[in-house]
């Protein structure tokens, strides 16, 4: 495997690039900078692409804009997985509540697929997409194995568990977590939301199992009826565990009675 100083030499070769250059060049930059941390000497160029020294953050910034070449991507180089720091702040627990000062980096791109046209009204399982996806700028969502968690997205139509998931959010969903459970919380806000596929679409709520049959209920202030489906007749994707959503106001709209499918007209 080419190490990180491997990759900075074929970088300057690229350019045509002698030692000399290199350290001229990172001097005068120095001088811009008003700051020595920045120049590079021949003897630490060298060492830095054959007996495998890291640099410092100025040095391989000199660098960086000497060869024309992308931070982030050096830094993966070295093993420093930037478009993870998101993800990596939120596994690291802090009592205070704070500001995040850290800026997702890349751009947020959903696909067309070919074979299916996507509702964004109707709540959605984004399994099938997500793996087409580029960098994404959802990276609090990053860093998560997608052998077990999957995407789901709330329609912008669908009011069922608001106000505790907006319409038109982003939930990470753990698809080892498909067993309901019938205790473990005290609220509304502990209590487990599933991710549910049945005949006509996805559903997403609380839940209760009796012996064949699944009742899905949705937040009260949403004012839908809860549904009533056999087991046969509806598919436990997985528990909710993550949520992106965006807390500007919009404008709601009116329940509309039946507007969520019912099996039983005695619930």
């Amino acid at each position: 495997m080419e190490r990180p100083g491997e990759k900075l030499k074929r970088a300057r070769e690229r350019l045509k690039l002698t030692y000399r250059d290199v350290e001229k060049a990172s001097q005068l930059l120095a001088q811009r900078r008003a700051s020595d941390e920045f120049a590079i000497a021949l003897s630490r160029l060298a060492d830095i692409e054959n007996k495998g020294t890291v640099p410092t953050i100025f040095r391989l910034f000199s660098l960086c804009a000497i060869y024309r070449l992308n931070w982030e991507e050096v830094l993966g180089w070295y093993g420093v997985p930037l478009d993870l720091l998101p993800a990596e702040s939120l596994m690291t627990p802090l009592n205070e509540t704070h500001a995040v000062q850290i800026h997702p980096a890349g751009t947020f791109t959903v696909p067309q697929p070919e074979d299916a046209e996507i509702d964004l009204n109707a709540t959605t399982f984004l399994s099938h997409i997500i793996r087409r996806w580029g960098k994404t700028g959802l990276s609090f969502l990053n860093g998560w194995d997608l052998r077990q968690h999957r995407y789901g997205f709330i329609g912008l139509e669908d009011w069922s568990m608001y106000p505790v998931l907006r319409p038109g959010s982003l939930v990470l969903i753990d698809e080892s977590k498909r067993r309901i459970a019938t205790d473990g919380w005290t609220s509304e806000t502990d209590r487990p939301i599933y991710f549910l596929l049945h005949r006509d679409g996805y559903r997403c709520g609380w839940c209760t199992q009796y012996e064949d049959q699944i009742l899905v209920q949705p937040h009260p202030s949403s004012h839908q009826k809860p549904g009533l489906y056999a087991v046969r007749e509806i598919d436990v994707i997985g528990q909710v565990t993550g949520v992106a959503m965006l807390l500007e106001q919009s404008k709601r709209h009116r329940a509309r009675s039946g507007a969520t499918p019912a099996a039983s007209p005695n619930l």
